[in-house]
């Protein structure tokens, strides 16, 4: 058994990717640009720890908002980022990428004094090398004297206490100072400068990856037999050469009269959107069996399956597959020449990679527009004073994260109309937040921001989880629910384009000769939604008998096992109801907790609409609500044997 820490060390490259999102436009046109994590060793680190390896990143970021959007993302993945020093003299590397077609890629490094090459000496740590299975290395990170020493010493670390070695070979000749500093696309210029830099320490590497035009430089001929002759004669490294469509041939001994004559291992062809990133998918899914002892034919079948992924999607680093993507595209290949289309192989991509966990959630939820509306105009107050009302509210919230200690378990929902300066003082804490996308009130549905919901999506923060309200009748004519499932279709298209999560608010409408129990009904339509291919994360629904929640808990597990759960809406229902219905539900699985909303703020806000109240005690009595909701909620799930990790009773 593997007793040491991590599986995997990654020392190199660490940088922001801006990719442009314009496909065959010249980065000249680039319109717009998504910002992903970036660098050969950052992604390679990524997409190991995505496939299930420990891993940890060693390297440097800028003191800036670049360097901890790096850090955060690798930290959310679940790589170990102790060892990323934060260097307060440089930025952060830079990289603007295009894709103008499937094999070119206009690409400028702005690396001038970077963060990630200024790692040196000082920043490795005996112990922690030591602590690894393997340490993988980028060529890039011995072309300068300063990271050449560090790379140098993290080896020798490595070979003293067992450490398996990794080269990628990763050649890049703008890094080398060997073309214009904005030729970032050419990918191989023979130098025999940097062959005899490359040779030297071929002999400390136990594993050797690179493409075919990155062994040429290795071994200094344009003749690929010839350059892993002399890549053999310094190195008894195994040997793996990437070959794009064809697969890679892996050479464990000499190196035989034809690449086709060593162990070639093909993969699925597929359709490729841009192969910029497959290099660093392959060395992940590569290393996944490799540092399993999988042995060489099933490392590299995962390598080929993981840049086939990575070529027919946007990026690198988010398109790197999980396990469970990993799986399916290894059981569907051969019918997956277009991985990108298959809906099964998206929503994995959607929902099995690493997300925030929100397994105790207790959210405050005022993202009501006509009802607030409604009660100021009772009161005699203008509706100018909305914006300020929700401000104050998300200051209650805040006072009860503090006082109850409920730190990640903590949530809003917020609407837009007149809870913007609301979401922008929300945004950022941690907190789980909702925002409504339908027209309060419509049936059938319409968005609050007309039809095209996916060109407003593209302005919310990532964090914000798309709410919709749908009054839904399992029952009703297929006429009259035509328009209905028509636009949460749409919508339901939008979040998968935009990458936001979707949470649905199922009402069945109130039918007097609907037949089945109103519980009964609310299961049906959640049935009628999944049948329409539609699995949203959340469901937000009323309060159940105990006995349905049996049946959405096994509805959830069969159509969509990476659901996030259910969380419990008010409808303005008095705290004795809604402890009945927390009790009802505390043995669900599937249910994650409440948001409520009316139950909370209506009287507060009616006396602060009346000016018989403050600011302080709108927030203090606001709070205290919430509070006492919080362990009514608390109170029912510590009486069920439904248990919850990480959250202290």
């Amino acid at each position: 058994m593997n007793e040491r820490k991590y599986d995997l060390i990654c020392l190199g490259r660490l940088a922001v990717d801006l990719y442009a999102q314009q496909p065959s436009a010249r980065l000249e046109d680039a319109s717009s640009f998504a910002k992903y994590l970036g660098g050969s060793s950052a992604n390679a680190a990524f997409g190991a720890t995505r496939l299930g390896l420990r891993t940890a990143m060693l390297s440097r970021v800028g003191d800036d908002h670049m360097g901890r959007f790096l850090l955060e993302t690798l930290t959310r993945e679940g790589c170990d980022v102790e060892h990323v020093r934060i260097d307060h003299e440089r930025l952060t590397a830079l990289v603007l990428l295009g894709i103008k077609d499937r094999d070119t890629f206009p690409l400028i490094f702005y690396r001038e004094n970077c963060a990630d090459m200024a790692i040196d000496e000082t920043d490795i740590d005996e112990s922690f090398i030591a602590s690894s299975t393997a340490l993988a290395i980028t060529g890039t990170h011995f072309s300068t004297p300063r990271v050449h020493a560090a790379s140098s010493k993290a080896l020798a670390f490595a070979r003293k206490h067992g450490v398996r070695t990794v080269l990628d070979i990763d050649y890049r000749p703008v890094l080398w100072g060997l073309t214009g500093r904005s030729d970032g696309e050419t990918r191989f210029i023979a130098n025999e400068g940097v062959t005899a830099h490359l040779q030297a320490i071929l002999p400390h590497f136990d594993l050797i990856v690179g493409t075919e035009e990155e062994f040429h430089v290795a071994g200094g001929s344009d003749n690929l037999i010839q350059a892993l002759q002399a890549v053999r004669a310094v190195s008894a490294a195994t040997l793996v050469v990437k070959r794009g469509a064809l697969g890679c041939s892996v050479l464990e001994g000499s190196v035989p009269a034809k690449i086709d004559q060593a162990p070639t291992y093909r993969g699925t062809r597929v359709e490729v959107l841009n192969v910029l990133g497959a290099g660093d998918a392959f060395i992940a899914g590569f290393l996944y069996g490799w540092l399993r002892d999988e042995g060489i034919e099933r490392s590299c079948v995962y390598a080929n399956a993981c840049g086939a992924m990575v070529v027919s999607r946007h990026g690198c680093a988010p398109a790197m597959p999980s396990r469970a993507e990993l799986d399916y595209f290894l059981a569907h290949g051969e019918n997956l020449q277009h991985p990108d289309r298959d809906e099964e192989l998206a929503h994995l991509h959607r929902v099995s990679v690493a997300r925030p966990i929100w397994d105790d959630l207790h959210i405050f939820a005022f993202d009501h527009r006509s009802q607030f509306y409604d009660l100021a105009c009772e009161c005699g107050a203008n509706e100018s004073r909305l914006p300020r009302l929700k401000q104050l509210l998300v200051d209650a919230v805040a006072k009860t994260e503090r006082e109850l200690n409920l730190k990640q378990r903590i949530g809003v929902l917020i609407d837009q109309r007149y809870g913007q300066d609301a979401l922008n003082a929300a945004t950022g804490r941690g907190w789980w937040i909702g925002r409504p996308v339908e027209l309060p009130g419509s049936h059938p549905l319409e968005f609050e921001y007309g039809r095209s919901v996916g060109s407003q999506l593209q302005q919310w923060p990532i964090e914000h989880v798309v709410k919709c309200l749908v009054p839904f009748d399992p029952d009703g004519t297929p006429e009259s629910r035509l328009e209905q499932e028509t636009q949460l279709r749409t919508l339901y298209d939008a979040v998968k384009q935009s990458g936001h999560e979707l949470l649905l608010e199922v009402i069945p409408p109130i039918n007097p000769q609907a037949s089945g129990a109103p519980g009964e009904r609310v299961v049906r339509a959640m049935k009628r939604i999944y049948n329409l291919g539609i699995r949203p994360e959340w469901w937000k629904l009323k309060p159940l008998p105990a006995q349905d929640w049996k049946t959405v808990d096994a509805l959830i597990a069969e159509r969509d096992p990476y659901c996030r759960g259910v969380v419990l809406l008010g409808l303005n229902a008095p705290f004795a109801e809604l402890a009945e219905g927390f009790a009802a539900a505390a043995h669900s699985v599937s249910c994650r907790g409440f948001a409520v909303g009316r139950s909370l703020f209506m009287e507060p806000a009616r006396a602060w609409f009346s000016g018989d109240i403050d600011d302080d005690t709108l927030v203090d009595q606001a709070a205290q609500q919430f509070a006492k909701l919080a362990s009514l909620w608390r109170q029912a799930r510590n009486g069920g044997t439904h248990q919850t990790a990480g959250v202290a009773a």
